[in-house]
């Protein structure tokens, strides 16, 4: 029997041989779809690739202007703050000029003060013991006192104080009212004079040093404008340098990942080709020999479902499958807003609500009625498993990455679902007569959920192997 066996399998031509064969065939299939399977998973990762690409190169264009921003404000900031001291030169030296003026009249007042001593001749009441008193007390000349005033002694009564030049306030017996009068006449004469003859220009010499001082500030100034103006355009070299090795760097990058890629999708091409070679195959071989047998017909029809076709490689008279996943070329803006069409409807709320509802109270146990607790238990994990499929299904088509529509029959599988529930209400109801009715609703459930699940399995527009 061993060797009958073994002659058997070993001779293609017979019904066993066919089956091996067949079966080497259709699990050769079965290994290139599940490595085909990746390619769903592959294509995302590769648009989020190009996507983090795009962004990388966003960022680094926003950061090299944002540079080159703050490298114009500097120097906007610099060379505004020294056209504005270049501008102010003129009153600067107005100003100088001003003060040196100032200088050189003050200094020739006192000189003036300081060569005009106290004499007899000069003060009338004046006697030779008081001017004595007076250069006792450091006032010689009209340079070394400044005012008189009369303040409260410590003693009681008003006594006459001179204010010398250098701060103190001195009391000289015998100068009262009626002498400080003409003592202070005679300063103010003295100074009036001194005045009127103080120079009212500067010499030219003075002039000449000025200006020389407010040439080299605007030498300095234009020397730092210059300079300023140096400092950006090299910062702003170094910006762009940087700049364009930021973006050799990227694109070194992108080239690297788009070039393994590409080899990567070429690898997909190819299984898919010789997936597309091997049901080929098949469907010679059963041509050729026929049935092989009950057990492996699902098989061959699992085997010779179509194969997914990128967009990328498909004909534009081949229409891809809904599970074919486009290879992107360029970035795709995952966050863009899909199309209305595109968007799965909110309005699956509504019966997500109810089965969740059903889930907690149960059918057919309101009011007074009480239902069996087998149907307490089926109604309830029946509305429990219905809300996690919907669930399941419209809650990843809600998100922004992975918007599109409820797969097709789910609607109609609901509605049984929903019908279903329905009429094992009406046959508790203890109220009512409506067994008629409820046949009927589980009737239509029944046909209902058996067109969504044959619309579930297949799809509407399958693509055939060519």
């Amino acid at each position: 029997m061993n060797n009958r066996t073994t002659t058997a399998t070993r001779d293609p031509l017979s019904p066993a041989g066919i089956r091996a064969e067949r079966r080497r065939i259709i699990e050769s299939i079965r290994a290139l779809r599940r490595l085909l399977r990746k390619r769903g998973a592959f294509e995302v990762a590769d648009r989020r690739r190009l996507n983090r690409e795009a962004t990388e190169r966003t960022r680094a264009e926003e950061a090299h202007a944002k540079a080159l921003r703050r490298i114009e404000e500097d120097r906007t900031r610099r060379e505004g703050s020294l056209r504005r001291d270049l501008d102010g030169l003129d009153g600067k030296r107005e100003q100088r000029e001003a003060r040196a003026l100032a200088v050189l009249r003050r200094e020739f007042v006192d000189r003036r003060l300081r060569n005009t001593p106290l004499t007899v001749a000069e003060l009338n009441g004046f006697g030779t013991g008081l001017i004595r008193d007076l250069a006792a007390h450091g006032i010689e000349t009209a340079a070394d006192f400044t005012k008189v005033t009369w303040e409260r002694s410590p003693n009681g009564g008003n006594v006459l104080y001179i204010h010398r030049a250098d701060g103190h306030r001195v009391h000289i017996n015998g100068i009262g009212q009626g002498r400080s009068r003409p003592l202070m006449e005679w300063r103010q004469a003295a100074l009036a004079r001194a005045e009127a003859r103080a120079p009212r220009t500067l010499p030219p010499d003075e002039r000449h040093r000025i200006t020389e001082i407010i040439e080299a500030e605007r030498t300095r100034l234009h020397e730092e404008l210059a300079a300023s103006a140096r400092a950006t355009d090299a910062a702003r070299a170094e910006a762009e340098q940087r700049h364009a090795e930021t973006l050799e760097r990227v694109a070194a990058a992108e080239r690297e990942a788009a070039r393994l890629a590409d080899l990567r999708r070429a690898e997909f091409d190819a299984m898919a080709e010789q997936l597309l070679a091997l049901q080929a195959e098949l469907s010679a071989h059963m041509d050729r020999h026929g049935d092989a047998g009950r057990r492996i017909r699902r098989a061959q029809r699992r085997a010779l479902r179509p194969v997914p076709v990128a967009a990328s490689t498909a004909t534009p008279t081949a229409a891809p499958t809904l599970s074919a996943i486009p290879s992107p070329r360029t970035p795709v803006d995952l966050t863009k807003k899909p199309a209305p069409e595109d968007r799965v409807s909110p309005g699956w709320l509504l019966p997500i609500l109810y089965f969740a509802f059903t889930t907690v109270v149960g059918v057919g146990e309101l009011a007074d009625n009480t239902a069996p607790v087998g149907l307490m238990i089926t109604s309830r994990l029946v509305a429990l498993a219905t809300t996690a499929e919907l669930c399941r299904q419209w809650i990843p088509r809600l998100r922004r990455r992975t918007p599109g529509r409820m797969p097709s029959g789910i609607g109609w599988q609901t509605s049984g679902v929903f019908l279903g529930l329905a009429a094992a209400g009406m046959f508790v109801d203890e109220k009512s007569d409506v067994f008629g009715a409820a046949c009927v609703v589980s009737v239509l459930a029944v046909l209902l959920f058996l067109a969504g699940t044959g619309l579930r399995i297949r799809p509407s527009d399958p693509v055939r192997p060519s």
